[in-house]
């Protein structure tokens, strides 16, 4: 969590990224980038996600509260249209972020459009934000599908990858509308949903997608 020091905070549009710097200097050449987490109706408390997976993040918990850190951003068009009439959203893991911001954004802003989150993970253990993902649907016109590839003997949800038949289950009402898709996760995830949606007739200019990677 970011709090800004000496200005207003950092205005952004929900779903876009930032280059984080930590230390003295914003001139470092250790930049990572991170899709903001937070709603953009609240741009003086900036939050990110980080996912311990690398050098840099899995050292990330090791930060003193109160460490200087610097941002430079925002950047990417992995946003919602507010000529929209409503967002799908396909996400794998912490590929969840930029739809995070989006849907407290949506809450912060009274949004009454409708929403599907398609999230897939590994176990119930793995959903970030599960709480408060199942909270804002009391909150928004939110259906959230949880898809897990190694449920509990106790899961009543949806199991194994998310596939076409998953999609089609969940997705068949919303898709009648001009509704936006967004897809971010791990890339044979997005690969297969991104070809079952063009299959399904989603125009390109309503398909957008993220790829945590460097290019």
């Amino acid at each position: 969590t970011l709090k800004p020091h000496g200005h207003l905070g950092l205005r952004f549009t929900a779903g876009q990224y930032a280059w984080l710097t930590l230390g003295d200097s914003p001139f470092a050449l250790q930049q990572h980038p991170f899709s903001i987490a937070s709603s953009a109706a609240s741009p003086e408390t900036l939050e990110l996600a980080i996912k311990a997976s690398g050098d840099f993040t899995s050292s990330i918990e090791q930060v003193e509260p109160g460490s200087r850190a610097y941002l430079e951003g925002p950047y990417g068009a992995f946003t919602l249209d507010p000529q929209a009439e409503g967002a799908v959203f396909v996400m794998g893991g912490i590929g969840v972020t930029p739809a995070r911001s989006m849907l407290l954004t949506a809450r912060d802003r009274g949004d009454k459009r409708p929403f599907v989150l398609v999230y897939g993970n590994i176990n119930r253990h793995d959903i970030a934000f599960h709480d408060e993902l199942q909270g804002l649907t009391e909150k928004l016109k939110l259906k959230v599908v949880h898809v897990l590839s190694e449920p509990e003997p106790d899961w009543q949800g949806e199991e194994g990858f998310i596939t076409k038949d998953v999609l089609y289950r969940h997705l068949e009402e919303i898709s009648q509308r001009d509704v936006q898709y967004f897809v971010c996760g791990p890339p044979p995830m997005m690969d297969l949903v991104e070809r079952e949606l063009r299959a399904r007739g989603v125009p390109r200019r309503r398909l957008h997608s993220e790829r945590f990677d460097f290019i």
